[in-house]
C-alpha cells in the first residue's frame, strides 16, 4: 500500500487543477469573474471533485480502511476548498495592496474539524477576519460558499473575527466544541494560530467540569432520542449508543480537559493503555468504514442501519455466510461488540476523569459523573463492605481494597456483583476497569466452582434487580466467560423485523420482565401471569429457563432443541438436581409451543386443547410454560405483546388446565352442549318460550362447545333483531380495550366467500385482522366473528370505526361496492420488507383436528394477504370454520381450518397438492379466479 502522503496525493493533483482554471482565464486577462468562465471552473471542479470520490470509494472497497476513506475524503474537500481560494484571491476579487483587515483564514470546524469526512457529512467552516468584515472579505466568502453549493455540498458556515469566536464561545456549548475542533485548511495561519491561542487562554481554562457536564448532559439526551440500548437492532450508526457519536464525545472531553491534540497522546498522559487505545482506534476505523460504505450505497447522508442496506454492508465490508449464522447476522454482531466496545471505553474515560479530577455522589460511569459536575457534593470517606473482605464502598459505590483482590480470589469475581445485588451499589469505574483487566481469571477452575455457581443463581434469581446486575455483568465481560454458551450470543443480532435486540439483550430484558411479574409491577398487562407466579413450587426453575432458553440461537439446528441440551450440561453446574434439570430442559425445548398454539389453533377445538395437555403434562409445567411465554413475548420488543395475545394464553390456559387436573371428565360434549343453551335460555326471559326453543335448535354442536355465555347472547339479540325487520344482514361492533381489538359480528346467507368478501373490505379500509371465528346457522345464515387491531384509543372513536368497516362489507355483499382488485400490484412489498427472502410454505394437516383439515401458510407478511388466501380457499371449494393470523415480524403464519362442501376433511392426495400449489402462488399475490363463484350474494 501507498503511504499516506502518495496515498492522499492520488485522489487529486490540485497544482494542475490551479493551472487548468487559470488557463480558462488566459482570454481575459487573468480575470475569472466573468459569468461562463464561473461555469467553466465549477465543471472542472465537479468532474476533479466525481473523480476522487470514485478511488476513495474505490480504495475503500480494497483495503477497508474506514478512517482512511473519511480522511481521503477530508483531504480531497481540503485540496477543493484551496482551490477555489486561490481562485477567487487570484482570479476574481484581486486585492494589489491588502490593507490589515483584508485577511482571513478558512478553518474546518465539526467533524470536519477533526479531517475526517463522510460522502454524505456536511462541510463545516469557519471564515476568521482579523476585525470586522470587509465588502473584500464578504465577496470572497460568497464566492466560495457559492461554489460549494453548486457543487452539490451541503454546507455550514459562520464568518467571525477572533473577538466573536472567542465572546461566542463562552456563551455556547455548541458553537465552544464546533472551536475545540477547528483545523487550519488556507488563508492567513497566523489569524488560525491566535484564534487556538486565545480560546485556550480564554475559554478553555478552568472551564473542564462545566464542559464535560454540558457533554454528557447532551449524549444523555441524544440517547434518549434514538434508543437507550446499544442493541437495537436497526442502530444508528452515528447518534446511536455505541456509534460514533459517542466516541467524538469521549474525544472532546479528553482534548478539553487533557489538552490533547491527538488519540495517542491519552496513552502518555495515563488515561488509555495501549491496548485500550487500540481499540479506540480499531473502533473508530470500523464504524467509519460501515459510515463510508452505507453513505456511497444510498447515495445520501443516510446514519441509520437499516434492513434492507444491512445485508449490502455486510457483503461490501466481505462477511460471509457460517452455519446457523448469515453473513448479515455475522456483520452486525461485529457492531454491536464495537457498540460494547464504546461504552467500555467510556467507562475507561470516566475512570480517569475521576481520579484525576472530581469525585461523584451516587450513580456510576460517567453519568455520575456528570451529576457530581452539576451538584458538587463532598465526598464520603470509603467504609468497608461488612462480611465482604477486599471491597470497599464510597457515596454507594462498590471498590476493591487492593489491585489483587481478584488474583488473590477469583471467586471475587462473582461475588462482586452478588454484593452489589443485595446492596443495590453501584460499581467504581476504577473497579469495572479492574475486573475488565482480569477476566482471564474466569476459567474452567472459576465456572465448575460450586459457591461460584451458587453465587451466580443468587444473582439470577434475585428478588431485587437481577436485570441490572446481569447487564453489569455482560458489560464487564464476565457473564460470557463464566457461562460461555451466553457468551456465543453475546451482540448476536437475528436478522428478522420480530426480535428488536440482539439475543443477550433480551434474555437479560426477559429476566427483568420476569421481575416484573413476581413483584406485581405489571399485573395490569398479564394478571393471570402475576398470580401464578406466587404459586410456583420453584421459582428458581423459572429464571434458570428464562436466562437459557435462546441460548442456542446462531446454530445449525432448532434452537429450542440445542438450547435444551445446553440446559442439561449447564443445570447440574448451577446446583439443580435432576429432576429440576429435566423441567429445564423440557421449557426450553417447548418454550414456543404455548405461544404457536394459541395465536395459530383454534383454541374451541378440543383436539388442540387435548394434544397441548398430552405435551404439557403437568400443572406445573403449564404455569411454568405460561408465565415464561409472557416474560419471552414482553422482552422481544415494545408493542410486541398485547391484550389479545395475552387473551389467547389465558384462553389456552384456562381451557387446558382442566385436563391436566382431570376435570375434563366430568363433563360430555351432550351435556356441554345443554348446559350452554340452558345457560342462555335463563338470560333470555323477554323472550316468548317459543322463540328461545327454536333459538336455540338453529345452532350447530359445534356452536354450543366453543361459545362464551356473553358473546352468546350478544348473537341471539342480533340474529332476532334480523328476523323481526326481516332482514338478511346485520352487523354487530364491539371494541375490547384490554384485548386492544375490535370485535366484528358480521351476520349473513351463508356463502363459501363470505370470509374473503370481509377480508376484501378490511383490506380496503386498512383494517387488520388477527382472528375470525366462522359459525353457520342450521337454516343457512353464516354468523362470522372478526377482530381487528384496535387503532383509535376511545372505545367511542373504535366503535364508529368499526361501524365504517361494517358499513363497507354490507355494500360489498349488497353488490354496492366493488371489492379491491388483485392485491399484489396495490401491495408490492416495499422499505424494509425488501430485505427479507420469506418462502412461502403451507401445510395441510389433518391429524390437527378431529372435524377439520387444517391449512398453515407461512410466508412474506404484504397488506392484502389474507384477502388473496380466502379468495383462493374460495375458489378450491372450501368451507372455513376458522382463521387465526400471526404476525412475527416480517413473517406471517396464517391458519384456515376447513372441510370440503360436504363438511368433510380433505383426503384426497392429489386434492392437498393442488391447495399447496394454489396457496403458495396466492402468497405472492397470484389468484387464479377461474372457479370462482359470483360474488353478489342475496343479501337483499
Amino acid at each position: 500500500m501507498k503511504n499516506t502522503a502518495e496515498d492522499l496525493a492520488g485522489l487529486i493533483d490540485a497544482n494542475a487543477l490551479r493551472q487548468r482554471l487559470s488557463d480558462l482565464t488566459k482570454d481575459t486577462d487573468g480575470d475569472g469573474s466573468d459569468l461562463k468562465i464561473r461555469s467553466k471552473v465549477l465543471g472542472e471542479l465537479k468532474s476533479v471533485m466525481k473523480a476522487g470520490r470514485t478511488i476513495a470509494e474505490e480504495r475503500l472497497n480494497e483495503d477497508g480502511g474506514g478512517l482512511l476513506c473519511a480522511q481521503r475524503l477530508s483531504f480531497l474537500q481540503d485540496e477543493l476548498i484551496r482551490v477555489i481560494y486561490d481562485f477567487a484571491l487570484h482570479h476574481v476579487y484581486r486585492v494589489t495592496n491588502a490593507s490589515a483587515a483584508e485577511r482571513m483564514s478558512v478553518v474546518a470546524v465539526g467533524g470536519y474539524g477533526r479531517g475526517t469526512l463522510a460522502p454524505g457529512s456536511d462541510v463545516d467552516l469557519l471564515f476568521v477576519l482579523p476585525y470586522k468584515q470587509t465588502p473584500w472579505g464578504e465577496q470572497v466568502v460568497e464566492y466560495i460558499l457559492y461554489m460549494l453549493w453548486d457543487l452539490g455540498l451541503k454546507v455550514g458556515h459562520a464568518t467571525r473575527n477572533i473577538e466573536e469566536c472567542i465572546r461566542l464561545s463562552k456563551q455556547d456549548m455548541t458553537i465552544r466544541t464546533a472551536v475545540l475542533e477547528a483545523r487550519f485548511i488556507w488563508g492567513d495561519d497566523a489569524l488560525y494560530e491566535e484564534l487556538v491561542r486565545r480560546f485556550n487562554d480564554e475559554v478553555v481554562a478552568g472551564t473542564s467540569s462545566e464542559f464535560i457536564a454540558a457533554k454528557l448532559e447532551e449524549r444523555d439526551e441524544r440517547h434518549r432520542r434514538q434508543g437507550t440500548s446499544r442493541y437495537l437492532v436497526e442502530p444508528n450508526i452515528k447518534e446511536g449508543k455505541g456509534g460514533l457519536r459517542d466516541l467524538n464525545t469521549l474525544f472532546w472531553i479528553a482534548k478539553y480537559h487533557y489538552q490533547v491534540r491527538r488519540q495517542s497522546e491519552l496513552v502518555k498522559k495515563g488515561v488509555l493503555s495501549r491496548s485500550e487505545y487500540k481499540r479506540f482506534v480499531k473502533s473508530e476505523d470500523f464504524l467509519w468504514a460501515v459510515r463510508c460504505h452505507l453513505h456511497f450505497l444510498t447515495g445520501r447522508p443516510e446514519e441509520r442501519l437499516s434492513f434492507e442496506v444491512q445485508r449490502e454492508i455486510a457483503i461490501r465490508l466481505g462477511y460471509t455466510q457460517h452455519p446457523g449464522q448469515k453473513d448479515v447476522e455475522r456483520f452486525m454482531k461485529h457492531y454491536f461488540l464495537v457498540a460494547k466496545d464504546v461504552g467500555d471505553l467510556t467507562r475507561i474515560l470516566c475512570a480517569a476523569l475521576e481520579s484525576q479530577h472530581v469525585k461523584e455522589p451516587r450513580g456510576q460511569g460517567i453519568s455520575g459523573l456528570m451529576r457530581r459536575l452539576r451538584v458538587g457534593r463532598p465526598s464520603v470517606a470509603a467504609k468497608p463492605v461488612a462480611g465482604f473482605a477486599g471491597f470497599e464502598v464510597e457515596n454507594n459505590r462498590l471498590n476493591a481494597t487492593s489491585e489483587t483482590v481478584f488474583a488473590d480470589e477469583p471467586i471475587n469475581l462473582i461475588r462482586v456483583f452478588q454484593v452489589a445485588d443485595k446492596n443495590d451499589f453501584n460499581l467504581n469505574p476504577e473497579l469495572t476497569k479492574l475486573i475488565r483487566r482480569s477476566l482471564k481469571l474466569v476459567d474452567r477452575g472459576l465456572r465448575n466452582d460450586p459457591e461460584a455457581n451458587r453465587l451466580f443463581v443468587s444473582i439470577l434469581t434475585s428478588r431485587n434487580n437481577p436485570e441490572k446486575t446481569l447487564r453489569k455483568m455482560n458489560e464487564a465481560g464476565v457473564l460470557g466467560r463464566f457461562v460461555p454458551d451466553f457468551g456465543k450470543v453475546v451482540a448476536m443480532m437475528q436478522f428478522n423485523m420480530y426480535h428488536h435486540y440482539t439475543v443477550d439483550e433480551h434474555l437479560i430484558r426477559s429476566i427483568g420482565v420476569l421481575a416484573q411479574i413476581e413483584r406485581g409491577d405489571s399485573g395490569e398487562n398479564h394478571p393471570l401471569a402475576s398470580d401464578l407466579i406466587s404459586t410456583l413450587q420453584s421459582r428458581k426453575l423459572l429464571y434458570v429457563a428464562m436466562f437459557l432458553h435462546d441460548i442456542a440461537k446462531g446454530r445449525p439446528e432448532d434452537h429450542s432443541i440445542a438450547g435444551a441440551r445446553v440446559a442439561r450440561k449447564l443445570c447440574p453446574r448451577f446446583g439443580l438436581t435432576s429432576a429440576e434439570t429435566d423441567t429445564v430442559a423440557w421449557l426450553i425445548e417447548h418454550h414456543l409451543d404455548m405461544s404457536t398454539i394459541a395465536q395459530s389453533r383454534d383454541l374451541s377445538d378440543r383436539k388442540t386443547i387435548t394434544d397441548f395437555a398430552n405435551v404439557v403434562q403437568s400443572l406445573e409445567r403449564l404455569k411454568l410454560l405460561l408465565i415464561l411465554t409472557v416474560a419471552d413475548i414482553r422482552a422481544v420488543g415494545p408493542g410486541v405483546f398485547n391484550g389479545w395475545k395475552g387473551q389467547l394464553l389465558r384462553t389456552l390456559f384456562y381451557e387446558c388446565e382442566p385436563h391436566l387436573t382431570g376435570g375434563h371428565t366430568k363433563v360430555s360434549h351432550r351435556q356441554a352442549v345443554e348446559q350452554a343453551k340452558e345457560t342462555l335460555v335463563s338470560e333470555l326471559g323477554h323472550w316468548s318460550e317459543e322463540e328461545r326453543n327454536a333459538y336455540v335448535n338453529r345452532h350447530y354442536k359445534a356452536y354450543w362447545l366453543r361459545i362464551d355465555p356473553q358473546r352468546a347472547l350478544a348473537h341471539a339479540e342480533l340474529i332476532r333483531k334480523v328476523d323481526q325487520n326481516d332482514d338478511k344482514l346485520a352487523f354487530d361492533v364491539t371494541p375490547h380495550s384490554f384485548e386492544g381489538v375490535t370485535e366484528i359480528t358480521v351476520l349473513a346467507p351463508d356463502h363459501p366467500r363470505l370470509l374473503s368478501v370481509i377480508a376484501g373490505a378490511c383490506f380496503a379500509t386498512g383494517a387488520n385482522i388477527v382472528d375470525a371465528q366462522i359459525d353457520t346457522t342450521t337454516d343457512g345464515f353464516a354468523l362470522d366473528t372478526i377482530f381487528i387491531s384496535r387503532e383509535l384509543p376511545d372505545d367511542a372513536d373504535e366503535r364508529r370505526r368499526g361501524e365504517r368497516i361494517a358499513k363497507l362489507i354490507g355494500k360489498t355483499l349488497r353488490g354496492e361496492a366493488p371489492l379491491p382488485e388483485t392485491t399484489i400490484k396495490k401491495a408490492s412489498v416495499k422499505g424494509r420488507m425488501k430485505a427479507f427472502k420469506v418462502e412461502a410454505d403451507v401445510l395441510v394437516n389433518n391429524s390437527w383436528s378431529d372435524e377439520y383439515t387444517v391449512l398453515e401458510i407461512s410466508g412474506l407478511d404484504r397488506s392484502g394477504l389474507l384477502y388473496d388466501l380466502t379468495r383462493s380457499i374460495a375458489t378450491l371449494n372450501l368451507n372455513i370454520g376458522s382463521a387465526h393470523i400471526s404476525t412475527f415480524g416480517e413473517r406471517v403464519v396464517d391458519v384456515f381450518y376447513v372441510t370440503d362442501l360436504t363438511g368433510q376433511k380433505i383426503a384426497n392426495i392429489g386434492r392437498q397438492e393442488i391447495i399447496r400449489e394454489r396457496l403458495a402462488a396466492a402468497v405472492g399475490g397470484e389468484v387464479d379466479m377461474s372457479a370462482a363463484a359470483p360474488i353478489a350474494r342475496q343479501a337483499s
